[in-house]
C-alpha cells in the first residue's frame, strides 16, 4: 500500500515536471539560440535535467519543512504564519542553487551547456526569475494541497474521536456506577444500621448524593472543577466509612474550582482505580492525595499493586481519549518511589472541542 502510494506519487511528479518543463520551452525563444555547429542538443538537456533537479529538491525541502512543523507544533493544523514561514525558508534554500547554478551554467561552464546569449547576464535574470515564479506557485500549490488534505483529515478524524468520546463517556458512566458499587455501598449501609445509626443516617445522605449528582450530569461530559469536587467529597466520606483506618484521602486544591472543568467522574475513577489495584490494610493504609498545581490536577497513591488482579488501563484510557477531545495537553503518568501519580489538565471554561463549540 505504501509502496503504491510513493509510485503514485512519484509518477505525479515527474508528469508535472515535464509539464512545466514544455512551458519552460515555450517561453524560450528557440528561433534565436543559435549553437554554432556544436552539440545542438546540449542547451535543452541542461534545461530538462536542472528543472527536473529543481522541482524535486523544491518538492523535497518543502515536504521536509512541512512534516517538521507538524511534528514541532502542537496545533492541529498549519496557519497563515507558519504557511508563510514554510515558504520563506523553501525559497531562501532553493533560490541560492539555482542562482548559483544558471551562473555556473552561463558563466563558467558554457562550453559544455552550450547556452547561446547574445547579453549572457540577461539571460542568466531571465532563466533564474523563471525558475524563481515556477518554483514559488510549485511551494505554494504544495502548501495549498498540504492544507486540504490536512484538513479532512482532521475532519475525519474529529468525527471518529467524537464517537469515541461519546462512547467512552456512557461506558464511564455505567463502569462508575455499576451494580458491584451499589451492592458494597448497601452492604455497609446495613452494618451501619446496626452500629451508628447517625452515621448511617449520613451515609444515606452522601450516597443519594451521588446519585442525584450522576442522575444531574449523565449527559454533560464536562463538569466544573467545583461539582466534581463535590461529588468526591461525598464519595471519599462513603470510601472512609467503608474501609476506616485502612484508607486516607486528603485534597489540597488551591486554584479557583469555580473558573475550571473537568471530564465528568474522572476524579471519582481515579480514586476508584487506586482502590481497586492496590493492597491496603489497617496496617498498611492506602494514601491517597488528589491536589493541584500549574493548572493541573495530581492524583497520587502509594503503590502496592494487587498480584492477582492486573490493571487493564481502561479508567486511564478512557479519561485520555476524553481529554484528547478538548486539549493537546497530556494526561501523564509516573511511577516512582512507590508512588503512583496521575496528572490531568484543568480545563477552560472557555474550552472547545478542536474548534468547535461545545454541545449544550
Amino acid at each position: 500500500m505504501i509502496k503504491t502510494a510513493q509510485i503514485k506519487k512519484l509518477g505525479y511528479r515527474v508528469l508535472v515536471i515535464n509539464i512545466v518543463f514544455l512551458l519552460i520551452k515555450l517561453t524560450v525563444n528557440s528561433e534565436e539560440n543559435r549553437f554554432n555547429g556544436e552539440d545542438p542538443i546540449n542547451e535543452p538537456i541542461f534545461y530538462y535535467v536542472s528543472a527536473i533537479i529543481f522541482f524535486l529538491l523544491t518538492w523535497e525541502v518543502n515536504d521536509k519543512l512541512i512534516k517538521n512543523n507538524s511534528q514541532n507544533t502542537l496545533k492541529s493544523n498549519m496557519g497563515f504564519s507558519s504557511s508563510l514561514e514554510i515558504l520563506v525558508k523553501t525559497l531562501v534554500i532553493v533560490l541560492p542553487i539555482i542562482a548559483l547554478t544558471y551562473y555556473l551554467a552561463i558563466f563558467e561552464f558554457n562550453y559544455i551547456c552550450k547556452i547561446d546569449a547574445e547579453n549572457p547576464w540577461l539571460q542568466f535574470r531571465i532563466d533564474f526569475l523563471r525558475a524563481a515564479l515556477l518554483l514559488f506557485s510549485l511551494t505554494i500549490f504544495n502548501l495549498f494541497y498540504y492544507a486540504t488534505t490536512r484538513t479532512k483529515e482532521i475532519e475525519n478524524s474529529m468525527h471518529q474521536l467524537k464517537q469515541e468520546v461519546m462512547t467512552s463517556k456512557y461506558n464511564s458512566l455505567k463502569n462508575q456506577i455499576s451494580p458491584h458499587f451499589l451492592f458494597n455501598s448497601l452492604n455497609t449501609l446495613t452494618s451501619l444500621m446496626y452500629e451508628d445509626r447517625d452515621l448511617a443516617s449520613d451515609f444515606v445522605t452522601r450516597l443519594a448524593s451521588c446519585y442525584r449528582y450522576i442522575l444531574d450530569n449523565k449527559e454533560k461530559d464536562l463538569v466544573t472543577l467545583e461539582k466534581e469536587l463535590n461529588f468526591l467529597d461525598s464519595f471519599i466520606f462513603m470510601m472512609n466509612v467503608r474501609h476506616k483506618e485502612s484508607l486516607s484521602i486528603t485534597t489540597n486544591i488551591s486554584v479557583n474550582s469555580k473558573g475550571f472543568l473537568i471530564p465528568t467522574l474522572s476524579l471519582q475513577m481515579l480514586v476508584e482505580n487506586a482502590l481497586k489495584h492496590n493492597y491496603f490494610s489497617k496496617e498498611r493504609p492506602l494514601e491517597v492525595s488528589i491536589f493541584s498545581g500549574n493548572k493541573k490536577l495530581v492524583v497520587q497513591n502509594t503503590l502496592r499493586k494487587r498480584k492477582e488482579e492486573p490493571s487493564t488501563k481502561l479508567g486511564i484510557s478512557n479519561i485520555k481519549k476524553r481529554y484528547a477531545f478538548y486539549t493537546n495537553e497530556p494526561v501523564t503518568i509516573e511511577e516512582e518511589n512507590d508512588l503512583y501519580k496521575i496528572e490531568i489538565p484543568l480545563l477552560q471554561k472557555t474550552v472547545k472541542q478542536f474548534n468547535t463549540s461545545l454541545d449544550s
